[in-house]
């Protein structure tokens, strides 16, 4: 998976993948059923991994979902079980 952007300086860029870890381990975690719900907070690349981490979340069949501030800028993500149909 290439989450690196020529913008990210490697401080940055290391923040990003252990950002993106985080969330890969809160999707594992609730598609596994360990947990119904998880919220991954605080997040500083929360709007540039978003794309990424629904990709992933589909694939391990759970939602995904941000959490927005009032300037539009995704600062947590939300991963929950998808409803069963």
């Amino acid at each position: 998976m290439n989450t690196q952007t020529p913008a990210l300086a490697a401080p940055a860029s290391l923040l990003l993948e252990h950002e993106l870890a985080m969330v890969r381990g809160a999707i594992e975690l609730v598609a596994s059923g360990v947990s119904n719900r998880v919220t991954c907070a605080g997040l500083r690349y929360a709007s540039q991994m978003q794309a990424e981490a629904e990709a992933a979340a589909r694939r391990a069949g759970v939602r995904l979902f941000p959490i927005w501030t009032l300037d539009e800028a995704a600062t947590g993500l939300v991963i929950e079980q998808a409803a069963h149909a």
